[in-house]
């Protein structure tokens, strides 16, 4: 009874290991990072700011009030004091200044949208690190698993081995050898643990958990977007959040062009003011002001020239900007859809050499077991199917990696999936 006992502590000891272990899929993954990775938390505070810059700039085109009340006692030599007591409210409006607020607003209107084509580029680029992260950790799952399939291989190997060996059948360089291939295949195993450790903080990380926790992840190798037929590459770049996210500064940097040139026009406002003042509190005599005001700077040593010729600078060069990067987004579309076709085509010829490498390994086991392979011919093969498990895994790895980089240069966000 005492030994069941033990045994059922150790099987419930064992569960509860399991168990602790949490599981995600892709989609929980997604959910976890759009809430809490740093870097979208801080593009939408990006985008919060432009916003209340806007609403600053905007601020000028309204009328500005202001309300005064002051008190003082003034005394000179031989006199008496004499107090003096008033309060009241003034207020300016812009009438005219060439259009210089209003295509301010407008540019910050405009920053306001490359600042939200920010948050989508910066989106785009955690769904990329977030799927490279769950590739890494789906990956080193199932290399561990194939790592003690190697393993038990190795070991049965060297049991076989070690039978013909004691036999006279073999020659103690077999035996050493097959002894060096089962160290190696433990070696291994401990290794892709590790990397499963690795992968796992990779992966926390990139979902924006502030700790290590103990995860593994649950999906296939499977390519779902595949892209069997090239798209229209010029539209897809139309959506990229970098051309976007572009094309909003040089339409902001237009509209500060327009503001720059706006300075060369007079500036006019109206104001209006009532007040009370008095010697005594609470003041009785009425004070009433209303009048326009006029500014144009005559000579500022060139500054007006110098600002227009810098916002022009600015969007000539904000033009070419987007030309390059509309270049460079139809080029990286390309090279990536090629290269996610080849690594679907590997997928299917790593699989075929992996299929004939198992059905060679279990001919010439049995082969090598009655005497009519030698061991360094079956070595060989078992090497090659050792290699073709690993090359197979990582032809699937690579083209998740490979999907996730397409799905990138897209310029596709975490709302995709």
């Amino acid at each position: 009874m005492r030994v069941n006992l033990i045994l059922i502590l150790f099987c419930l000891a064992c569960f509860n290991r399991v168990s602790a272990q949490e599981e995600l899929n892709w989609g929980a993954c997604i959910k976890e990072a759009a809430k809490n990775h740093p870097d979208l938390i801080a593009a939408q505070e990006s985008v919060k700011q432009t916003e209340a810059s806007k609403k600053q700039t905007a601020s000028g085109l309204f009328p500005q009030v202001t309300a005064d009340a002051s008190g003082s006692t003034t005394k000179t030599s031989g006199s008496n004091p004499a107090d003096s007591y008033s309060y009241g409210v003034s207020g300016t409006q812009l009438i005219f200044d060439g259009a210089k607020t209003i295509n301010n607003v407008k540019a910050a209107s405009e920053n306001i949208s490359a600042a939200k084509q920010g948050y989508r580029f910066i989106s785009t680029t955690v769904r990329f690190r977030l799927r490279s992260a769950f590739i890494d950790l789906l990956k080193a799952q199932e290399l561990l698993r194939i790592t003690e399939e190697i393993y038990n291989i190795r070991r049965e190997n060297l049991e076989l081995i070690t039978l013909r060996y004691q036999s006279g059948l073999e020659h103690k360089g077999a035996l050493l050898t097959a002894e060096a291939d089962l160290a190696q295949a433990k070696y291994g195993s401990s290794q892709n643990k590790r990397e499963v450790v690795v992968a796992q903080r990779g992966l926390v990380k990139e979902m924006g958990r502030k700790e290590l926790t103990p995860i593994q992840v649950s999906g296939d190798f499977q390519v779902k977007d595949n892209a069997v037929q090239q798209p229209d590459l010029e539209k897809l770049s139309k959506n990229n959040s970098s051309l976007l996210q572009l094309i909003a500064q040089r339409r902001s940097a237009e509209f500060s062009l327009k503001a720059a040139y706006a300075n060369f026009f007079p500036e006019l406002t109206g104001s209006v003011g009532a007040n009370k003042s008095g010697s005594h509190w609470t003041p009785r005599v009425n004070q009433y002001n209303y009048g326009v005001g006029l500014t144009l700077p005559l000579f500022e040593g060139g500054l007006r020239t110098a600002q227009v010729s810098q916002a022009s600078a600015l969007v000539k060069q904000l033009v070419e900007n987007e030309r390059s990067t509309h270049d460079g987004i139809i080029l990286t579309l390309q090279q990536n859809w090629a290269s996610l076709q080849d690594a679907i085509e590997n997928v299917n010829v790593q699989n075929k050499v992996l299929i004939a490498t198992q059905e060679r390994s279990k001919i010439a086991q049995a082969q090598y077991s009655i005497g009519l392979v030698s061991f360094d011919n079956w070595t060989i093969i078992e090497d090659n199917l050792v290699r073709a498990k690993n090359n197979y895994l990582d032809a699937q790895a690579a083209a998740l990696l490979a999907e996730a980089k397409w799905i990138q240069a897209k310029g596709e966000t975490l709302e995709y999936d």
